[in-house]
Order: structure tokens, then sequence, then C-alpha cells
């Protein structure tokens, strides 16, 4: 018994002792009461004796049903039509067990059957007037907290009348040591204009928005859209700039799933939200079916692009996740995160170099995955131009070794991470994937396992990539370095990457290319400035944008496509598949005997070397 009383806090005690003797209260009077109206207040004595012995009983059995009903752990400040509705189930039963038992004793030594039915009905009244009251000064103390804190608070003005908006609004209507006080909806819908929620009216639309944020003197402005276009964000910030309003917004819909919206969630808004193009959906069902009871295989597991892989795929329940990575630190962060989040899921996280060609032939015979997603490799243009041995290495012979593997072990499915800086490369790094890329299409001509790459551009927030530059430079006051006014890439958010490489994986017949339909190449000098207004400032004037030139290797734009593809559709209306259109050499002897010359070699070997292999390559400087 000790070890049980020792589980709850002294204050717990004290409560659940509390609740107790006041329920018992209530139950007594009600049942006294019950007793006086049944007999006009005029009770024969035989009755009160009656009660005497029936009372003890009945109120333990009540304050017993009410502990299973959960009223005990119940928050009493709050008290809503669901609570009323648990109580009245729970006082039901016990009146309907009284009855079953005044029936079977035909009411000897009880009192009236009309007793029941009241006490039934002023005990359920009885807790409701005992939990409403305690609302009600609740709310009180809160009303006079707000008018204590009304001249420092916020105003605020929420853009969407919908059900995000109306969960924000309530909850920040009940925490005033926020700071901040709902004014008023925003909502393009016209059929909610002028309606109100949480006591706030909708007061017009976003077209109405300077004129309302102008009259009604708004602090911060919420975008609680989950569901928004990236044209209506752009568009909505723009204005709040101009008006110089703070603004936060709600995550997505993807998000919120399974989470109530609350303060907590709210962020600035960031370039993800301004891609141009609402984020592409995907064939989850494919995809469970590539997963689901496989042993899967990631290789670069504590990348940008690999982590998030393991992610997704452990959504599709395999029979084990593999993690293979260089590097420890980024290893054991992914291992633990996983564990974390996936309990149920087996994971074997192993450091290794896909350079390895000894060790990673023991992974795949000792594990033997069925799909391996293959994204391992060194990416950053700049560092790999003055390093083209180690970008050969790991990009090229990496990818030979590990799709090698694959094949001799009877792998169904292989999956090459590529970029479209591969296409017309400028570049060591693009001619690298380049190779790759040919390696896995060489590959199967000669085995049954199912090879593949999947192709996109510049993935927002990756390691190394420019919006986290960006961000670096922003916090150190500037200034932004663009390399120049006209570059432009294609972007896509990490989690739209990912997805592309999964619904490849699932659609893939062999000896495929696949590119992810991303619209509009974005100028680098646009996201520049975009940045720096997302973060409350003006390009130019409180941070400068210099222009530093392009660095070796880098081009003025990339071209996902390579002139000897042909382009073809998929079942997914933003995935196109490309076949290439002749014989693609055999590269992999080539890289083979270049593995051991390596070392020797010279920077301006190697690139003599690549452009041989690389016919559309031309090295820079």
């Amino acid at each position: 018994m000790l070890p049980l009383i020792r589980k709850f806090s002294t204050n717990q005690i004290v409560r659940f002792v509390a609740l107790v003797l006041a329920y018992a209260s209530i139950f007594v009077s009600c049942l006294v009461f019950s007793l006086l109206l049944r007999f006009d207040f005029s009770v024969p004595e035989q009755y009160w004796q009656a009660l005497r012995d029936w009372s003890p009983g009945v109120i333990l059995f009540k304050l017993i049903v009410l502990a299973v009903a959960g009223q005990y752990q119940s928050l009493l400040t709050f008290f809503s039509f669901p609570d009323a509705k648990r109580l009245f189930i729970a006082l039901g039963v016990v009146a309907a067990m009284e009855a079953v038992v005044w029936v079977l004793l035909r009411g000897q030594g009880m009192p009236p059957r009309g007793v029941i039915a009241v006490d039934f009905i002023l005990s359920f009244v009885g807790l409701v007037a005992m939990r409403m009251g305690m609302r009600i000064m609740r709310e009180r103390c809160i009303g006079k907290a707000e008018s204590l804190l009304q001249k420092k608070r916020k105003r605020v003005a929420i853009l969407g009348a919908g059900s995000s908006g109306a969960t924000l609004a309530r909850e920040i209507q009940t925490k005033p040591g926020l700071g901040l006080e709902v004014v008023c909806f925003i909502d393009d819908d016209p059929q909610k204009i002028g309606k109100t929620m949480h006591g706030r009216q909708v007061v017009g639309s976003r077209r109405d928005l300077v004129e309302i944020v102008s009259r009604l003197s708004i602090d911060k402005c919420i975008l609680a859209i989950p569901n928004a276009s990236p044209a209506v964000i752009k568009e909505t910030v723009r204005i709040l700039r101009m008006r110089a309003i703070d603004h936060y917004i709600i995550p997505s819909i993807d998000q919120l799933l399974h989470r109530k919206v609350t303060v907590s969630h709210l962020r600035h808004v960031s370039p993800e939200d301004l891609l141009g193009r609402k984020p592409v959906a995907l064939d989850n069902t494919a995809i469970s079916e590539l997963i689901k009871n496989k042993v899967v295989l990631v290789t670069g597991a504590g990348g940008s692009i690999g982590s998030e892989l393991c992610r997704q795929i452990a959504l599709f329940d395999p029979t084990k996740l593999i993690l293979l990575d260089r590097s420890e630190p980024a290893l054991f962060a992914i291992e633990q995160e996983l564990a974390q989040d996936f309990k149920w899921l087996s994971i074997e996280p192993l450091a290794a170099s896909v350079c390895n060609k000894d060790r990673i032939n023991a992974i795949f015979k000792k594990y033997g995955p069925h799909i391996v997603f293959h994204a391992a490799a060194h990416k950053h243009v700049p560092l790999m131009e003055r390093q083209p041995a180690e970008a050969i290495l790991n990009n090229s012979i990496g990818t030979l070794i590990v799709s090698e593997a694959a094949s001799v072990n009877g792998c169904k499915k292989f999956i090459l991470v590529s970029t479209d800086k591969a296409i017309n490369p400028t570049n060591v790094m693009g001619a690298s994937k380049r190779l790759a890329e040919l390696v896995v299409s060489s590959m199967q001509k000669r085995t049954e396992t199912i090879f593949a790459s999947v192709r996109f551009g510049n993935v927002l927030g990756s390691s190394g990539s420019v919006i986290p530059t960006f961000r670096q430079q922003i916090a150190n006051g500037g200034p932004l370095t663009v390399t120049h006014p006209e570059v432009s890439r294609y972007f896509m958010s990490i989690p739209e990457a990912v997805g592309l490489i999964l619904q490849s994986g699932a659609q893939s017949i062999g000896g495929d290319v696949f590119i992810l339909d991303m619209g509009e190449a974005i100028k680098i000098h646009d996201l520049a400035k975009q940045m720096i207004e997302l973060s409350g400032f003006v390009p130019d004037e409180d941070i400068k944008i210099e222009f530093i030139g392009l660095r070796p290797g880098e081009k003025l734009y990339e071209e996902p496509i390579h002139k000897a593809e042909n382009v073809h559709s998929t079942h997914h209306p933003k995935l196109r598949r490309l076949v290439v259109n002749g014989d693609i050499e055999d590269i992999n002897s080539d890289l083979e005997a270049l593995r051991d010359r390596l070392p020797e070699m010279t920077d301006g070997e190697i690139k003599a070397w690549l452009m041989t292999k690389v016919p559309d390559y031309r090295a820079a400087g």
C-alpha cells in the first residue's frame, strides 16, 4: 500500500481527499432533500431510518462510479457539455442500479422509489453547479488579470476564420500571460464576414487588410490558413511589410496532422512558404507497397537528404532500416531521433564509407537489403572544384561499389540521389554525379536489380545550401553575397525532395531517371531580398546585397534534362521519367582502373579524364 501512495504527490492526495469530501457532501444533501420533497417536508421516522441504512452504500457506490468516469483527474475549472454528459451517464448508471436493487428487495428497508429519481436529478444539478461555479470563479480571476494587462497587450488580427484560427483565438483568450489580445478575424469567405467567433467579429477580407490594420490599430497578424498557397502567403506578407506589421504563420496542414494548434506552433514566414507553387502530393499507397516489410538501406543517412529519407521511410513500417554514414556524430544523431520517435522500428546504424569495398560487401551479405537509397555524396561545388579526386572517389566510385554490391547480393531496387548539376556540367561535382548516373544506368544491363536515378534542384535548408548561408549572413548584419544578378536555381523543400525519391522508387521499372516538375526557376537575388524582408529589414538599406561573381564551376542556370533523354509521363502528374536515347557507355571498368591512379594524378589530369568520359563537361578556367 505504501509504495502505491508514494507514487502520488502530497498535493494530489490532498486534492483527492478534498474532492471525495465535496462530492460526498453534495450526495448526502441531495438524498436528504429528496426525502424531504417526497414527503412534503414531513418524513415518517421509519424512512429516516431507511435512509440512514441505505445512504452509506449509495454514496460509496457513487464515489466509485465517479472515479471510473475520471472525475477526480479532470480539471475542475474547465467544464463543458462533454463533461456534463459524462456526469449524467455516471449518475444514471447509479440510479439504474438503485432501481434494480429496489425491485429485487421490493423496497424493504429502503426509501420510496421517487426518492431515487429525485436524488438522481438533484445530484446531477449539484455537481454541475459546483463545476460551473468553479469555472465562473476562474474566468473572473482571468478577467481581472486581463484588465491589469490590457494596456500592455498586443492587438492581434487572425487571418483565417476556420478551425485553426478559432482554436488559436481560444488559446490566446485563455492565456493572458501571452500578452496578446485577439481583436478580429479576417477571411476571404463572404459567408463568414460579419459573423463572430469567440466573441470576435470577422471584419473583412484580405482585400481590406490595409484599412483594417489601420482602423483597428493592429500590432500583429497571424496567418492561420494551413492550406494557403504560396502566392496568397507572399502577397499577404508584402502588404503586412508595407505597414511594418509583425506577422507569424501556423504550420502547414501536413505539419499540423494529429496535433492541436497552439501558440507554440507559430513561426515567422520562411522562404519555404514562398516557393511559388504548392508542395507536391504523394501516392502513399505505392510508397507503402515499396517499403512495408522490407529491409531498407540508406547511405549518407546522417545528411540533410539521408536523414529525412530515414524519417519518411520509418513511417511505412520497413522490417529493418539500416543507416549507413561515415560521420559518427551525424549517424548517432539520426539513430537517436528515430529510436525516440519510432520505438517499434528495428534500426541498424553502421559507420562506414561507401568507398570501402570490402566493408560495403560485408554489410550487403549480412543484412541482404531489399531496397537501397544511395544518398551518400559530396555536393558542395566550390569545395569539390579544389579536390576533384575526392569528388570522383566518393560520388562516382562510391556509387559503383554500392551498386555492384546491391546487384551481387540480390537487391530488388537501387535508387541513386542525383542533381540537376549533372546535366551539361561546368564543375567537377556535377561531372562526378553524371558519372554516377551513367554507372547506375549501365548496371541495369547486367542485373535483375532495378536501378534508377532521381534528379532534382537545390534543396531549401540542406547543409551548405544558400538558405542557411543567407540566414547566417543576416544574423551577422550582412552583407548577403550573391554570385550574379541573373543566377537562378530550381528549389524544393527537403521533405518534398525526399518524397520525390520515394515516389520514384515506387514507379521505377529500371534504367530510368526521374525529375520533378519544380515550376519556374527562382533568381537567387530575389531570394536574398525576400529573406532580408522576412527578417524585418529593408534590402540594400538595413542589409546590403553584394555581387561577388560566379565561382569556379558555377553557371547562371541549371538544366534538369539532358539533350539525349526522352521525357515520358508517369502515374504521378508532377513526376517525369527520362529515358536515354541510344546506348549507354559502360563506364564501370574505366572507374575501376582510375581508382588506383587517382592519388598520383594532378587536378588538371583528373579534369581532362573527366572530359573524355563526360563529353558535355566543360572544366572551369
